[in-house]
């Protein structure tokens, strides 16, 4: 029996009087409003290795987009967010900011990028020192912050502290605030995730100026896009072992395309998506969701997501 999958957004194509500019991210779609707010349509796209992926995940988007809003109205009392109405569940709408050109990459565990860094015989990323003796996904004694530069093409780039500065990318104060906000994000993100029987092991956070020149927390929080977890249950007994850890995140779509010799190096082509890799993909989004949130996640409808969202759009703005 030959089961149909659910129909995907790859592109949303809005009107309204008040949209002025559309800016086409790798997952999200950037309406910018006369009014002075911004409107993040989460696609159903699926990027990995700076490469948007050929097919569409089902239900990819509307998971994104509400469990950010979830997250941004769960952390507001630990930073200022951007975001102020959620008109569909595949969209947030708030203030309108110029985005600090520097991702605030948070992370509690020897992990990911940092592990592989580690393993080369590096002993200092990004201007943050790594105890010598430490194995694969060993928590760090604090957490520590890892700064990239968020470029508009291509790859991120590891930076330093003073290199930001150096570069103006922003001011000290701005690197202050924005440190002192992403350490109680995670702080905050962490206490939320091991409620769930989860561990925050790294993440990212960005911000944005206001016209008055106030920063904010912008973009999406803690989701399975910006954040990788590890199951709390059996993890010290894993690494004692020196078993891998399981994770609930975008990872182990790394890991598929990995498998399948694609890294996004010139040349290389992503392996085939079948039906049930697809399914795979969309059952780990939705366990995260319904993990971080505690409740029980409701597909929206899927015949047609652009117009659905056309119609929320119009009831909302007017």
């Amino acid at each position: 029996m030959t089961t149909t999958l659910p129909g995907t957004l790859l592109r949303s194509d809005l009107t309204h009087p008040l949209i002025t500019n559309v800016y086409r991210g790798k997952v999200r779609d950037v309406y910018t409003l006369a009014d002075g707010r911004i409107m993040l349509v989460a696609s159903d796209r699926i990027s990995a290795f700076d490469v948007v992926l050929p097919r569409g995940i089902p239900h990819k988007g509307q998971v994104l987009s509400q469990l950010s809003w979830h997250m941004l109205q769960a952390t507001r009392h630990v930073a200022p967010n951007w975001a102020e109405a959620s008109p569909d569940p595949n969209v947030v709408i708030g203030r309108a900011c110029s985005t600090v050109k520097v991702e605030m990459v948070v992370r509690g565990y020897l992990a990911g990028h940092a592990w592989r860094t580690y393993q080369t015989g590096v002993r200092t990323l990004c201007g943050a020192p790594l105890q010598d003796g430490m194995r694969e996904n060993d928590r760090f004694p604090t957490p520590i912050i890892t700064p990239s530069t968020k470029a508009d093409v291509g790859h991120d780039e590891d930076i330093t502290p003073e290199e930001i500065l150096k570069r103006g990318l922003c001011t000290e104060e701005e690197w202050t605030t924005m440190s002192r906000h992403a350490l109680a994000l995670f702080a905050e993100g962490s206490r939320i995730a091991a409620e769930r029987g989860l561990l925050l092991v790294d993440t990212k956070y960005e911000f944005g100026r206001t016209p008055e020149g106030a920063l904010l927390l912008i973009d999406e929080v803690h989701t399975p896009d910006s954040s990788r977890y590890f199951y709390a249950e059996g993890y010290a007994e894993r690494q004692e072992k020196g078993e891998r850890q399981k994770q609930l995140s975008k990872e182990f779509v790394r890991e598929w395309l990995i498998a399948g010799g694609f890294m996004g190096k010139e040349g290389q082509q992503v392996p085939p998506m079948d039906d049930a890799f697809v399914q795979s993909v969309t059952d780990r989004y939705v366990e995260l969701y319904e993990r971080i949130t505690g409740s029980i996640f409701q597909p929206a409808a899927t015949e047609d997501i652009n117009g659905r969202i056309q119609g929320a759009l119009a009831e909302y703005l007017g």
